[in-house]
């Protein structure tokens, strides 16, 4: 932190180390500025934007489907694969259809997702609350939904002393 000082100066002292003058900050009073090799900031920058494509995965949507008349054996199996989906980062369409005389019966069915829900609620998040389009009663469940980051604190604007610039040295 070298304080407040004019915009020459700060441009003199960057040029007699061989580093760049970079403003961080315009908009404040007075504009915040950084001493440093830009080249060097902007290629480890890219090398981080890398890393994080690297690390990153696609969430997938996966589909299980059931009738009124899914039994409790399957609906066992069904459970289980929708733990291993949601285990693995993904979504699951929880999807209900109705053929034929079914469609007079729709609160068995509607029933049968809710029940499908009441058995797996602590494991999973409902991302799409159920409902009927069609013939198709259906739902989007997720993983849990982890606690949201707190905000990083910004930190206090610079006090304004003449017409220089906030200078730091990296």
């Amino acid at each position: 932190m070298l304080g407040v000082m004019a915009t020459r100066e700060a441009q003199k002292l960057a040029d007699s180390r061989d580093l760049d003058l970079v403003e961080i900050t315009p908009n404040a009073q007075p504009p915040v500025c950084k001493i440093m090799d830009y080249g060097k900031f902007k290629y480890e920058q890219s090398i981080r934007e890398k890393q994080q494509r690297k690390s990153q995965k696609a969430t997938q949507v996966k589909e299980i489907k059931f009738h009124p008349g899914t039994d409790v054996g399957d609906i066992q199996h069904k459970l289980k694969q929708i733990r291993e989906f949601l285990a693995d980062g993904n979504k699951v369409r929880l999807s209900l259809q109705f053929r034929g005389r079914e469609n007079a019966h729709r609160d068995i069915g509607e029933d049968k997702i809710a029940e499908v829900l009441s058995m797996i609620q602590g494991e999973c998040s409902v991302e799409q609350a159920p409902k009927t389009d069609g013939r198709i009663h259906f739902c989007l469940i997720g993983p849990p939904r982890k606690n949201a980051a707190k905000a990083q604190p910004q930190p206090p604007a610079a006090a304004s002393a003449g017409g220089g610039i906030h200078i730091s040295v990296k």
